[in-house]
């Protein structure tokens, strides 16, 4: 068994995206990030950096739990788990982790950005909002060529475009038409009809 930490923010659902399209049963405990859940001890003791998701697996490689936290790390270890979702071979493998850290490296925080300045911030600030509403319009069109090439991020389906779909999800807070993209949204399309991914959209259920 598996036991989620988790909240209703892109890189949660990561993890419960992946939960779900490998089949592995699993237990969620939503962290309730608006109210300082994730500074809790208990969830510092899975997660020293007091950020979701995590999780803790029962059945570690000695036969002992153990926790995993860090989105990217968390869908590496449940593919290397079950055997999915990394690629066939060594090339789609390691397409599978370039495209995950640019997921990482690139849209995760560029992306965030943009949400906070165009959506949260207590008040206006002009040059942060252009600078990551340019910054995610080119990250876009990176995906957009790429996804001109490949059906998928990887060439298959994958751990990269579970950790780039959540992302995607939320584009009007980033300032973007996804019909500027067509590519990314034959993409974003095909993969919102998964009914895993559905399912793992709806992680944590509040």
């Amino acid at each position: 068994m598996i036991d989620l930490y988790t909240w209703t923010t892109p890189n949660g659902r990561k993890a419960s995206i992946m939960l779900e399209e490998t089949g592995l049963p699993y237990r969620v405990h939503p962290i309730d990030i608006s109210k300082g859940d994730q500074f809790k001890p208990e969830f510092v003791a899975i997660n020293p950096n007091s950020k979701i998701p995590a999780i803790v697996d029962e059945e570690g490689p000695d036969g002992r739990p153990i926790n995993v936290f860090e989105s990217g790390a968390i869908l590496i270890w449940l593919a290397e788990k079950t055997d999915k979702f990394l690629g066939a071979d060594k090339r789609r493998r390691i397409e599978a982790i370039e495209w995950l850290m640019f997921q990482m490296g690139g849209v995760g925080p560029m992306f965030g950005q943009a949400h906070h300045f165009r959506k949260f911030a207590p008040e206006p600030v002009p040059y942060a909002i252009e600078r990551y509403s340019k910054e995610a319009q080119r990250l876009y069109g990176v995906l957009d060529k790429r996804l001109g090439e490949l059906e998928y991020l990887a060439g298959d389906y994958s751990i990269a475009d579970m950790a780039t779909y959540p992302w995607v999800a939320r584009h009007e807070w980033q300032g973007v038409d996804l019909a500027a993209f067509a590519n990314v949204k034959r993409w974003y399309d095909a993969i919102g009809t998964r009914p895993a991914v559905q399912r793992g959209m709806a992680v944590p259920k509040l």
